[in-house]
């Protein structure tokens, strides 16, 4: 049942990309890797693990509205107890001289693999970000987010993580 829920979110993901291929072709695309630690308030310390990931942002679907510029945001991380979290949302920017300042908010699914129950599958991000550029089309940020089900599964004990991006525009 869980592949069979992996493999269906994994195909949702790659049909929405295609669906865009138009707008992904001509596009500057911001692919990010990250790497940091999960649950970073884990008070007994045997949940606490690092964290590596992957997101792609597409500039060129920003929209502006009148909280500020809003674009789709994809993307993936794999904990050191083999937890895998999938997720799909939004993300704003805010540019404040030189640092940007990058809220989001993604649903997404969780498998708890070895690592922490959260209680549910569908658990929900929320993140922010600063960052600055670093060179010609390159970010390095650092995010801190927090990830839980909203109480919508059997437990919520939420987990607090923090990383370190680095963001290319091809």
């Amino acid at each position: 049942m869980k592949l069979k829920l992996v493999t269906l979110l994994g195909m949702f993901i790659i049909n929405a990309n295609l669906l865009l291929a138009d707008e992904l072709i001509k596009a500057n695309n911001d692919v990010s890797f990250y790497a940091g630690t999960f649950d970073i308030i884990d008070k007994e310390g045997d949940d606490q693990t690092s964290l590596i990931g992957l997101e792609h942002n597409n500039p060129n679907l920003f929209r502006n509205t009148l909280l500020g510029n809003f674009s789709p945001i994809t993307g993936a991380f794999i904990t050191g107890n083999s937890s895998l979290y999938f997720y799909t949302g939004v993300q704003g920017q805010y540019d404040v001289g030189p640092i940007k300042i990058l809220p989001s908010f993604a649903p997404g699914y969780y498998e708890k693999g070895d690592g922490k129950d959260l209680g549910s599958i569908l658990e929900f991000k929320s993140e922010i970000k600063l960052g600055f550029d670093i060179f010609e089309n390159s970010k390095l940020s650092y995010s801190y987010s927090h990830i839980s089900n909203n109480d919508w599964g059997d437990s919520n004990p939420g987990t607090d993580n923090q990383q370190i991006t680095f963001s290319k525009n091809f």
